[in-house]
């Protein structure tokens, strides 16, 4: 992959990704006699050693023990809801495309019918069985294909739903129970080409089923990059991240997906949607371009986009600098970003997660690292008088020419300097920059031992930062005790996403709920009171997970009722039968 934060030579490495868990077959977690935890593979950097830390710090931070020798039973056959038929539909499919494009396999079905959200789907499919499942798989490999699908669709009554790489967190791919047609996913991932590269603009057309991997694959060829990577990247795809208006890691270099792209072709049951032409800024009237971007499967389906390019950057370098305690981090982010020279991504996590990658590590392996080790941590305790359970660290990728990461290196260092940091070093922060691409895995890990873990992301004013974050901790453990949890919860901001008037924080949340009657839907129950708390304090229903059916019970708090007639509005002119029923956003109801 372009990316060097990733395995460098991804030749060996086998793409197969999990049947319903998160990521790769050739990576997972897996516990040792000796209670040591190890991250099997070499996709990451994380890879390849034993962790004799995780497990304690697990059992301390949850203050329960786990018994890591029982594992929860998965369902042992899932149960897939009997395929549904329209013959009519399947007659004229069959003479429309060749007969490998679409398949009423159980498993397709079965693999198709979910995202990656924990309680709703993950664990339901893995532990107990989805309410129901898609009737077929159709995989188009060019837009005439789309076109003759949702044709199809429309004409002899069939429900649609798109499928990019299955990575949403929000129930979005879940099928309505109250869909009577035959449904049919439609799994965009074969449309995966650049059809063409502008070199003079900078631009690129790409089908819309790319993955963030293959994407960055085909344009390092050509000495470029997109530079959009969501922590979903190798997985995710260009039509999902416009579906659901997507951020990426490094959006302060490259941009948000909307400021990345500069034309969408969308394919509906009234025709076919796009601008005429692309340029890279337009006052033509109401665009309905902009309606794309979080349209989340309800309108069409996407088939290409124009998105910027770039060179690959002359220089890539990783940083860190560890700080007192958050409120100090969060002082640090918001004086960095009035500077106007952000490194491409930088992110600040709290004391529980800056522990938690502590605890990733692999134990010193030579009297040197020992004393290395030993020497660090007396600077930074004793002579800095640093609290370990309340310092933090930012974690920093810097790209582009070496006159610009200069400059933004002694930027850094200087807010920093104001704010009493200390340089963390590059490992520290590749280190804490890979945690991203293993907390999915860690997650489906501590599912058989019944932890259950989400992610919470939101955009904050910079004055209602700290008010969001004690809402959540306030409501975690006040629901926690409600609802008979043993221990306590796991819950850890990190700002990931900084912007002129505030930022992203994503919270990750999790509790042992091993001997807790329907553990799940209890849990389910303590994230919306959570989304509710975050929203009362301030913060938006999302900044980049979108809404799906996960979050249903707050849309009427962020739009007028005029505004949600408006919608529907344009839904009604696109698709008039409700041939994409996915059932996202406004349309949950």
């Amino acid at each position: 992959m372009a990316d060097k934060s990733l395995n460098r030579d991804t030749s060996a490495l086998d793409p197969t990704p999990w049947d319903h868990r998160w990521g790769f077959r050739d990576t997972r977690l897996i516990v040792h006699p000796d209670q040591t935890v190890e991250m099997t593979g070499t996709r990451y950097n994380l890879c390849g050693y034993r962790m004799p830390y995780l497990i304690p710090f697990v059992n301390h931070e949850l203050d329960v023990t786990i018994d890591f020798s029982s594992v929860r039973p998965l369902t042992a056959e899932p149960r897939i809801t009997p395929a549904g038929r329209n013959d009519a539909f399947l007659t004229a499919l069959a003479a429309s495309l060749r007969p490998e494009q679409f398949s009423s396999d159980d498993r397709e079905r079965l693999l198709h019918s979910h995202g990656q959200t924990t309680t709703e789907e993950v664990s339901r499919v893995l532990y107990e069985n989805l309410d129901r499942c898609v009737d077929l798989v159709v995989w188009p490999e060019s837009d005439a294909d789309c076109q003759a699908i949702v044709t199809l669709a429309d004409e002899h009554g069939v429900c649609l739903i798109p499928f990019g790489g299955g990575t949403n967190v929000s129930s979005a791919l879940l099928v309505p129970l109250g869909e009577t047609r035959m449904v049919v996913s439609v799994d965009t991932r074969r449309m995966n080409r650049i059809l063409s590269i502008d070199r003079s603009n900078l631009t690129a057309t790409v089908q819309a089923g790319i993955t963030g991997a293959e994407l960055e694959d085909a344009l390092a060829k050509e000495g470029l990059t997109c530079g959009h990577e969501p922590d979903s990247s190798e997985l995710s795809t260009l039509g999902g991240w416009i579906a659901t208006n997507a951020s990426g890691m490094k959006k302060n270099r490259y941009g948000n997906i909307e400021d990345l792209v500069e034309n969408v072709t969308l394919v509906t049951p009234a025709g076919t949607i796009e601008q005429r032409y692309s340029s890279p800024r337009q006052s033509p009237g109401i665009q309905l371009q902009k309606a794309l971007f979080g349209s989340e499967g309800n309108l069409g389906l996407i088939t290409r986009a124009v998105v910027h390019v770039h060179a690959l950057p002359e220089i890539k370098k990783y940083g860190s600098v560890i700080f007192s305690d958050w409120r100090t981090g969060v002082l640090f982010m918001e004086t960095l970003n009035r500077t106007g020279a952000t490194p491409a991504s930088i992110r600040l996590v709290d004391n529980l997660q800056f522990r938690l990658g502590q605890a990733l590590k692999a134990a010193p392996s030579s009297n040197a690292q020992v004393l290395k080790s030993r020497v660090e941590q007396v600077f930074v305790t004793r002579i800095k008088g640093f609290d370990p359970h309340s310092m933090v660290a930012a974690t920093i990728v810097y790209e582009g020419s070496a006159a610009e990461v200069d400059l933004q290196e002694k930027v850094v260092a200087a807010t920093a300097k104001k704010y009493g940091g200390v340089q963390g070093g590059a490992g520290n922060g590749e280190r804490g920059y890979m945690l991203t691409y293993a907390i999915a895995y860690l997650r489906d890990f501590l599912a058989d031992y019944y932890i259950i873990g989400e992610t919470y992301e939101t955009t904050v004013p910079w004055d209602k930062i700290h008010d969001v974050c004690a809402a959540v901790e306030r409501v975690a453990n006040a629901e926690h005790e409600r609802l008979g949890f043993p221990g306590r919860p796991f819950t850890t901001p990190r700002v990931t996403q900084m912007y002129h008037s505030g930022v992203c924080i994503y919270f990750t949340h999790g509790l042992y709920h091993r001997g807790i009657s329907d553990g799940d839907a209890k849990f389910a129950e303590m994230e919306r009171n959570i989304r509710a708390a975050i929203m009362d304090a301030g913060g938006s229903i999302s900044h980049h997970h979108g809404v799906g059916k996960l979050r249903k019970y707050f849309v009427d708090r962020v739009a007028t009722p005029e505004t949600t007639e408006a919608t529907r509005a344009l839904k009604k002119a696109v698709d008039p039968k409700n041939v994409f029923a996915v059932g996202n956003n406004i349309f949950a109801s």
